[in-house]
């Protein structure tokens, strides 16, 4: 395992040098999405219309900020469920998306689309929301507000953690943790 310091926008020989286990430090901006905001992206594409973001190198991340205390920039911005993407990610990674960053396991037909696409699915520590948005500088909603927090945010973020759970190889951490727990 390695640190490895990415900014964005990715390009693939960034997804193509991580390995599953890899810990990221990523800064750039990034875009939260989470299960209704996925089913509008789709939407957009299939409609041949254009996104609220550029995908190609982009990061999406699953995430539905609360709410910004006072002098705060965002409020707890922890990872959510990865699974409750599955069914729109492969189409969101074939239109550019380099990296998505949840928590939990990922489906076959996810896993596919990131070795298919060269991509990579980054795990954040879940629980640990309130820690993780104090690498976010700055935030906008830039679509669909009347969604809430599940609205897209752009997030400027430094030096946000992460593990490489799935990489372009198709290498799955949460299969080989569990192979070598019962190896042990």
């Amino acid at each position: 395992m390695s640190l490895v310091t990415l900014t964005t926008p990715l390009g693939p020989e960034s997804a193509a040098a991580l390995r599953a286990g890899d810990a990221v430090s990523l800064s750039g901006v990034i875009h939260t999405a989470r299960d209704t905001a996925h089913r509008r992206l789709v939407e957009l594409l299939d409609a041949g219309e254009p996104l609220p973001f550029d995908p190609i190198g982009s990061v999406i991340y699953y995430c539905g900020p609360s709410p910004a205390a006072p002098g705060r920039i965002i409020g707890a911005s922890g990872p959510t469920t990865a699974y409750r993407m599955d069914a729109f990610a492969p189409r969101l990674y074939e239109a550019g998306v380099v990296a998505t960053i949840g928590k939990g396991k990922r489906s076959a037909e996810v896993k596919a689309a990131i070795v298919r696409t060269g991509s990579v699915y980054l795990a954040a520590l879940g629980g640990a929301g309130a820690l993780l948005s104090l690498t976010v500088k700055d935030m906008a909603v830039i679509a669909w507000p009347e969604l809430g927090p599940e609205a897209i945010h752009r997030l400027v973020v430094e030096n946000f953690p992460a593990v490489v759970a799935v990489d372009a190889a198709g290498r799955d951490l949460y299969d080989e943790g569990v192979a070598a727990y019962a190896r042990a």
